[in-house]
């Protein structure tokens, strides 16, 4: 039924639930597996140049955090039998970078998971999850904690 399967990650728990569960389908329907983590290069702009600095350890950071996301959802595939591609991209926003690598990929499904932030965190923070399902055309599983 599924022939290609989008999983983006970020590294939480919630995140991990979404890789299980795209285990448990790619082996149901021997679909293809590709993980992702979004990296937004620019978080500061609109800030000001006196965060030059702030912005590459931020960049540091994040690759460092993605690096070890992917590598984590990348052994748990391996771990379950299932052969799985795995990148760290880079989007002026996640839900965007999600949306663009599901097109370009060609992928039927998106497995992701979501906090369930609500309120001011909501607001602050944003929903990825939301802003996927608003502005894919594709089915989205979400796997929530």
């Amino acid at each position: 039924m599924f022939k290609h399967i989008l999983v983006p990650v970020d590294g939480s728990s919630t995140a991990q639930l979404a890789v299980d569960k795209a285990i448990s389908l790619a082996k149901a329907f021997g679909s293809r597996v590709t993980a992702i983590f979004v990296i937004d290069p620019y978080p500061f702009t609109g800030v000001g140049t006196d965060f030059a600095y702030g912005q590459a350890e931020y960049l540091s950071a994040a690759t460092a955090e993605a690096n070890a996301a992917i590598k984590i959802s990348r052994a748990a595939f391996e771990a379950a039998g299932i052969s799985a591609d795995a990148s760290v991209i880079e989007a002026n926003a996640a839900w965007r970078g999600v949306v663009q690598s599901a097109k370009s990929i060609g992928a039927d499904l998106i497995v992701m998971g979501s906090h369930g932030r609500s309120g001011l965190e909501k607001l602050v923070l944003g929903s990825v999850t939301q802003a996927v399902l608003s502005h894919t055309h594709l089915p989205v599983l979400v796997v929530r904690d």
